[in-house]
């Protein structure tokens, strides 16, 4: 069994704290996940208007934001207005291929003082033609079981199913720990894994992850492979996994494709307007449309 420590690049986005763990140089992706942040926890001040994101577009991509605390409103081109509370997932798709794309804005609510969310990217398999669409989830499988408790944002997890759609095999699992304690992961031969942790303390094979590192767990397929899992009691974590795609996952800035020319694409029709993106109508509020900056050359 293969592992790797993915340290959090942090910064401050709006007066929220921001771990990013995916991607970086030494691991872009986690079967198709492809992006993770932790975002918070924050508070904000009374007379901040808290988490105010423009209008932004995604190809190629799920966004998979799963609120921990707070509440924050999306609002995309497709024409939905959905406000994701604690518990819940909201599941974006992009579409694939030239011809599709989304875009989207998020704010906090007046009166919403706190954000506490894990947003993930899932890039999407090219070889399918997928169109955009918007999903909502309000309820997911949750139980505990040997001093856990459990909620199941997507795939199948210890005899559980939850109900978000899926282009790719995937499994995403929030686990809260009572009790110090060794525990096991179910895992699937040919998937990746990665552990983030949110709060607490994680050991993996006797090497300690606190908050905002990632352990990524390669060669599952490996029965001989040896994981030795410890969590301190109150720990929070993020189990992710999921089966590699057939193709190159290139991303910038808030583009996915499988090639560069694929990316310069998408960044010169949503500078131009290009139609494939929608649109949304900002008049009265504070957002703005973003502009997306050019491919650098040095892209890989």
């Amino acid at each position: 069994m293969s592992v790797d420590k993915i340290l959090a690049k942090t910064k401050d986005v709006g007066g929220i704290p921001v771990a990013r763990l995916l991607p970086q140089a030494q691991c872009k992706t986690v079967g198709a996940w492809c992006f993770l942040d932790h975002a918070g926890p924050a508070e904000f001040e009374e007379d901040s208007l808290g988490l105010q994101v423009g209008l932004h577009p995604h190809t190629n991509l799920q966004t998979f934001t799963w609120m921990l605390q707070g509440e924050v409103w999306h609002q995309d081109s497709l024409g939905n207005r959905q406000l994701v509370r604690p518990k819940q997932v909201n599941l974006m798709t992009a579409g694939t291929g030239a011809n599709y794309g989304i875009s989207h804005t998020e704010q906090t609510p007046k009166g919403i003082h706190d954000l506490h969310a894990v947003q993930l990217w899932i890039a999407l398999p090219m070889d399918q033609e997928i169109k955009p669409n918007f999903e909502h989830y309000p309820q997911l499988p949750q139980w505990s079981e040997n001093g856990i408790d459990y909620v199941l944002t997507t795939g199948s997890y210890l005899g559980h199913t939850a109900p978000t759609t899926q282009f790719s095999p995937l499994v995403g699992v929030d686990m809260q720990f009572k009790q110090a304690q060794a525990f096991e992961i179910e895992t699937i031969p040919t998937f990746e894994y990665g552990i983030l942790v949110l709060k607490g303390e994680v050991k993996v094979n006797g090497v300690s992850y606190k908050a905002d590192e990632l352990a990524v767990l390669f060669d599952c397929q490996n029965a001989q492979g040896e994981l030795n899992l410890w969590a301190e009691a109150g720990s929070h974590i993020m189990l992710l996994g999921g089966e590699p795609l057939p193709h190159p996952t290139v991303i910038w800035w808030n583009f996915v494709a499988n090639s560069k020319e694929a990316l310069e694409q998408a960044v010169e029709d949503w500078n131009n307007g290009h139609p494939r993106f929608g649109d949304i109508n900002l008049e009265g509020t504070a957002l703005k449309r973003l502009p997306a900056p050019a491919v650098p050359d040095t892209l890989r």
